[in-house]
């Protein structure tokens, strides 16, 4: 009998990996292969060492992979170097790539924005398709958070399967997959996956969310799933519309945005002021990033016919048209 390789060892079971080869070609439209390959972020936790596992199974010599260091924890390191050994093994191309976090503001956010920004540069050029391990539960636990904070329909929405990062297409093929059943993908090939104590540790909301679901049978993870897939639908609808009233309804000239509000629901209303705030911030080189938290009361002056400000832009209710310029230079005393 011919000794199985170091890979085949490595294998799941063949019915996951149709699974997941469906899954994935769901969302890229067609089977990964050399010349367009998928990319894999791997941390070496048990969701993305399945991702790698099926992936590699599914789609022999079109993957590579990528690790983020984000350089605070000293075990970080280590990790990413079994990951290394693992690519190793499946003969499989893999980097470790690393950053440091701005140390001002939400330690998670800031660590989530920088894996992000470093995959997403290292996968322009390499692949077309950059594909994470977000799941089931990662949806429901999500969908509780945003939920306790009072989230709208936009934040409550299940996180897209597909969507443009940089140059590249981030995909989610394991989001009707579970934690469990991953998790005994992995040991199932005889692999310890990593485990980040940030994932235990309650100071993160996350952390004592996931904890909430564990112990609350009347909060199944699927059921909050599956709501999250439906406000996604309501979400993608809204998208549609807004984009469909903004093209009907706004003129943008010199830098500035009006639009004419009447007749539209206040959700519409809202993501158009949105569109017309970052329309003139990228007009005048702004850029991207702003608190958007601030449209609520800009919001309610303008339906009162007022004015107000947010970002740098100023707008103003009047003759029945909204108006959006950039706001004057704040004068110093």
């Amino acid at each position: 009998m011919q000794a199985r390789s170091a890979s085949d060892r490595l294998t799941p079971d063949q019915d996951k990996v149709e699974r997941f080869r469906r899954d994935c070609e769901a969302l890229t439209g067609g089977a990964p292969d050399a010349g367009r390959p998928l990319a894999l972020a791997v941390s070496g936790g048990p969701d993305s060492l399945a991702l790698l596992l099926l992936a590699h199974a599914a789609f022999p010599g079109a993957v590579i992979a990528a690790t983020v260091d984000h350089g605070l924890r000293p075990e970080a390191a280590e990790e990413a170097g079994f990951v290394r050994q693992l690519c190793n093994r499946l003969d499989l191309p893999h980097e470790t790539l690393g950053g440091t976090v701005p140390a001002a503001g939400n330690l998670q956010q800031g660590a989530r924005a920088l894996r992000y920004k470093l995959l997403a540069d290292w996968a322009a050029g390499r692949a077309t398709w950059l594909a994470t391990a977000h799941q089931q539960d990662d949806v429901a636990e999500t969908f509780l958070m945003r939920a306790r904070r009072g989230a709208g329909v936009g934040g409550l929405a299940a996180m897209a399967a597909a969507r443009p990062l940089g140059r590249v297409m981030l995909i989610r093929p394991l989001l009707h997959w579970t934690r469990a059943e991953l998790e005994s993908l992995v040991a199932d090939v005889g692999i310890a996956p990593v485990r980040d104590p940030s994932n235990a540790d309650p100071r993160f909301d996350r952390a004592r969310i996931r904890a909430l679901l564990a112990q609350m049978g009347e909060l199944p993870a699927d059921r909050l799933a599956a709501a999250a897939r439906n406000l996604r639908d309501a979400e993608d609808a809204l998208a549609w519309v807004a984009e469909r009233e903004w093209r009907a309804r706004a003129v943008v000239a010199d830098g500035s945005v009006a639009f004419d509000p009447a007749g539209l629901p206040r959700e519409l209303r809202r993501r158009l002021a949105e569109r017309a705030v970052a329309t003139v911030r990228a007009a005048h080189g702004l850029g991207p990033d702003w608190r958007e938290t601030g449209l609520e009361p800009l919001l309610a002056a303008l339906d009162a016919g007022g004015t107000g400000t947010i970002a740098e832009v100023i707008a103003r209710a009047g003759a029945a048209i909204w108006h959006f310029a950039l706001a004057p230079p704040r004068r110093s005393h």
